[in-house]
C-alpha cells in the first residue's frame, strides 16, 4: 500500500526540468509495474554524518529508497576514522550504519560543489542534514534555498537542540544530549553516579524519529503536492522518550533517582546475580509474584501482608530484594532458565555479545545481515528490527567507500559530460576512490 502511494513521488513525475528526467527515469519503477520495496524510486540526499542521520537514511534505505551519501573527499563521515575495531582500512563503526548507500565526494565549500547538491536536491525527494543552524545556508544550501530549486524536497534537519532557542548553535553529541536530557541522571545504579547508556541510545532514538518523520512528510506531500522542512534534535528527541519518568515529575513532581537495573514502581523488576551470572526477572502483577515465589521455593513469602501486592512491595523493596537475591545466588544461571521457562513471568539472562548472537531467537528472527565489502570481504552487521509480510529486507549493498559512486551519480543522475568530470576531478571539487 505504502509503496503505491510513492509511486507519485519519483522524479519523473514531479514534471522536473527535461534536462534532468531522462537521467533520473532509471531509478523509478515502470508505470503500473511492481515495486518491490516500499520506498523504491524514492530517491534521498544524505548530508549526515556519524550516527542519527546516517541511522535513519540507512532505515530509509532498507525499504528501497536510493541514498546517496554526500561525503567530504579524503575523510569523508567522521566515524570512517572511529576505531579501533577495523576490519581492514575500514571502521566498524561506519560499517554498522551505513549499508544501503551509493557515496559521492563533494567539496562543499567550492561554490562548484555546492551547486551539485542543488542539482542533486532537484532530481530528489528528500534531503537530510546534520548541520549546526545557519552552516549550510551560509553555503547556500539552506532550507529556502533547496526548496527554491526543489519545492517538492522534504529537507530533514537532525541537530542537537533544535533549529532556535539559546542553545541552537551547540555541537550535538549524544552523551551530552543525554545528561540535558536527564537521561544520564536516571541511568546508574542505586547511590552510585550517573551512567552513560552502554549504545548511544538518545542518536539512535533521533534517527527513529527523523525516520518516521520522513515517511509521514513524504505522505503528506503525496496529498498536498508540497514538501516541507523537519526540525528533529537530539534534546527533544530523548525528552519525549522520558515518557513516564517525565509525566511522574510533571504531575506528581516526583524527582526520580537511578535504580540500576530496577524500576521504580514495579518490584520485582530487574535484575539477580546467580552462581555464574545475572537473570532479570520481571512481576508485573500479584499472579506473577507469587510464581515467582513458587519456583523459587519460597511461597510464604508470597502470603506475607508486607508483600501482598505491588504497592506494599515497592514500600518493602529492600527487604524482598534482599530475600530474592540470597536465594538466586544458590544456582546457576542456566538452572534459573528452566525453571522460569514455560512459567508465564518474564525472564531471561543478561547476555554477552557471544551470546546474543548465539540465541536462538536472534538467529531465527534473522538479525545478523552479511554482504561483501568491496575491500574487506565478507563482513557482518545488525540487520533490520522490523519483517514485513509482502516484501524482505535481503540482499543488502554495501557501506560504500569514500567516493565509491561519485562518477557515476554525476553521469547516470545529473547527465555531466566526461570533460566536465574530468575538470571537476582536477579542481578538487570532487573525488572518486582510487579503487574502483
Amino acid at each position: 500500500m505504502l509503496g503505491s502511494r510513492l509511486a507519485p513521488l519519483c522524479p519523473v513525475l514531479r514534471g522536473l526540468p527535461p534536462t534532468r528526467l531522462t537521467a533520473s527515469r532509471g531509478n523509478c519503477p515502470p508505470p503500473g509495474g511492481s515495486i518491490g520495496k516500499p520506498l523504491t524510486g524514492v530517491r534521498i540526499l544524505d548530508l549526515t554524518r556519524v550516527l542519527a542521520g546516517p541511522f535513519a537514511t540507512m532505515n530509509l534505505g532498507d525499504l528501497g529508497a536510493e541514498v546517496i551519501k554526500v561525503e567530504k573527499p579524503g575523510t569523508g563521515d567522521d566515524t570512517r576514522s572511529w576505531g579501533p575495531p577495523f576490519v581492514g582500512n575500514e571502521s566498524v563503526y561506519f560499517l554498522s550504519v551505513n549499508r544501503n548507500k551509493k557515496s559521492i565526494a563533494i567539496d562543499l565549500k567550492n561554490p562548484k560543489g555546492a551547486k551539485i547538491i542543488k542539482e542533486l536536491a532537484a532530481v530528489s525527494d528528500v534531503f537530510v542534514e546534520n548541520y549546526i543552524p545557519g552552516k549550510l545556508a551560509a553555503m547556500g544550501l539552506g532550507y529556502e534555498n533547496i526548496n527554491k530549486v526543489a519545492p517538492q524536497i522534504v529537507y530533514c534537519s537532525i541537530t542537537g537542540y533544535g533549529q532556535t532557542g539559546p542553545k541552537c548553535q551547540r555541537a550535538g553529541y549524544d552523551s551530552v544530549a543525554a545528561a540535558v536530557s536527564g537521561l544520564l541522571h536516571i541511568t546508574g545504579t542505586e547511590g552510585g553516579e550517573p551512567v552513560r547508556p552502554g549504545v548511544a541510545m538518545t542518536d539512535l532514538a533521533t534517527g527513529l524519529y527523523a525516520y518516521g518523520a520522513i515517511m509521514a512528510a513524504l505522505l503528506q506531500r503525496h496529498t498536498t503536492g508540497k514538501g516541507m522542512h523537519i526540525d528533529c534534535n537530539l534534546l527533544s528527541s530523548q525528552v519525549a522518550c522520558l515518557t513516564y519518568i517525565a509525566s511522574n515529575f510533571l504531575n506528581c513532581k516526583t524527582e526520580t533517582k537511578r535504580w540500576g537495573t530496577g524500576h521504580a514502581s514495579i518490584v520485582p523488576y530487574q535484575g539477580f546475580k546467580t552462581k555464574d551470572g545475572y537473570i532479570v526477572v520481571g512481576a508485573g502483577n500479584d499472579n506473577q509474584f507469587a510464581t515467582v515465589c513458587k519456583i523459587l521455593n519460597l511461597t510464604e513469602i508470597s502470603h506475607d501482608p508486607k508483600y501482598k501486592n505491588n504497592q506494599q512491595r515497592v514500600l518493602n523493596r529492600k527487604e524482598l530484594i534482599g530475600i530474592l537475591s540470597a536465594r538466586f545466588l544458590e544456582e546457576e544461571t542456566t538452572k534459573w532458565l528452566e525453571l522460569f521457562e514455560g512459567s508465564g513471568v518474564p525472564y531471561g539472562p543478561i547476555n554477552s555479545m557471544k551470546q546474543v548472537f548465539a540465541d536462538s531467537q536472534v538467529l531465527h528472527n534473522e538479525l545478523v545481515m552479511e554482504m561483501n565489502h568491496p575491500t574487506v570481504g565478507k563482513i557482518a552487521v545488525p540487520g533490520p528490527a522490523v519483517r514485513y509480510s509482502q516484501f524482505q529486507v535481503s540482499e543488502p549493498k554495501p557501506p560504500p567507500l569514500i567516493g565509491q559512486h561519485t562518477l557515476e551519480i554525476l553521469k547516470d543522475t545529473l547527465g555531466y559530460k566526461d570533460d566536465d568530470l574530468q575538470e571537476l576531478l582536477n579542481s578538487g571539487v570532487v573525488a572518486q576512490h582510487e579503487h574502483i
